[in-house]
């Protein structure tokens, strides 16, 4: 089975580009799978899967890493029925326990004013890095890229004048992301100052002028957001959300908002419209007087 498996890294690293981080994921699932089950990839059966999240559960794992290891090895049987490694893939049928999705964090009006119409300071000497990371905050708001996407993008991905860029999402899928006014200007004003001209040079740079790096990306928005928002609670994926759920609640259009995420399944951008309700639901409380009616008789036929 360990060939497979190797095989089968090499393949999601090759062809389907995952990141590291996903590929290190697959591995440490794949590799427990293999411990508990030292037979060939042909001789595994649908009650080794059932045994295997047994075993996971025994072991204390929550639902959430009992789903991503099942799924792995489910993606693994796939990639080898595929193959004609084997004839049938054993996970198909599997039971999982149900994750309760947990919402996402978002920036409410206030805090994307706070965080954004930022004091002018166009008559003081500007930081590069805060032209900078302005321009990586309008990328990740105002388009809704993923952290990894931001990182990734190059100065020839930017079509300023048509406004877009050409983004390589997960599972290296291609698309182009919209650029907005406010993007573009910030986008402008730190390409003047950016250290290198060429066109195939990373787009956000950290130290010198080399790709800048995820974590300083994650460390600098904390930064930004003590400044303006009086926390540290702010991170890339924070962003992302926020651009999709007030991308909905003012357009109400999930294939649209789907398109714009970039995500390959409309099941994943559908948690947006949960977040959607959530905040219709709160404008009916706070405002429409059947709110307060039936609360009031709620509350008489509790007392009574």
């Amino acid at each position: 089975m360990k060939d497979s498996i190797t095989n089968y890294i090499e393949y999601l690293a090759n062809e389907r580009r995952y990141s590291l981080h996903t590929i290190d994921g697959y591995k440490r699932e794949l590799a427990r799978f293999a411990c508990l089950f030292p037979i060939t990839c042909a001789e595994v059966r649908p009650h080794h899967i059932t045994h295997f999240i047994g075993h996971l559960h025994e072991q204390g794992l929550k639902p959430k890493s009992i789903q991503r290891a099942v799924s792995a090895v489910r993606s693994f049987f796939s990639y080898l029925v595929k193959t004609e490694s084997v004839r049938q893939n054993p996970a198909t049928g599997a039971v999982i326990p149900k994750v309760a999705h947990k919402l996402p964090n978002v920036l409410d009006p206030d805090q994307a004013s706070a965080l954004f119409d930022k004091p002018d300071k166009a008559s003081t000497p500007v930081n590069p890095k805060d032209l900078r990371d302005q321009a990586i905050l309008e990328v990740l708001y105002g388009s809704g890229l993923r952290l990894s996407e931001a990182v990734g993008l190059n100065i020839s991905d930017l079509d300023l004048p048509q406004g877009y860029a050409r983004v390589v999402g997960k599972g290296n899928k291609v698309r182009n992301a919209p650029l907005g006014r406010q993007c573009i200007l910030a986008l402008q004003r730190w390409l003047a100052v950016h250290p290198r001209r060429d066109l195939q040079a990373p787009l956000f740079t950290g130290r010198g002028s080399q790709r800048i790096a995820p974590r300083t990306i994650q460390q600098r928005l904390k930064r930004i957001a003590v400044d303006r928002l009086g926390t540290d609670q702010l991170h890339p994926h924070m962003l992302r959300h926020s651009f999709a759920t007030h991308m909905l609640e003012s357009s109400g259009d999930l294939r649209a908002v789907q398109e714009l995420l970039g995500h390959a399944d409309i099941a994943t951008t559908q948690i947006y419209t949960h977040l959607d309700f959530q905040h219709l639901a709160k404008v009916y409380d706070d405002a429409h007087p059947r709110a307060h009616a039936a609360t009031d008789k709620n509350e008489a036929d509790i007392g009574s």
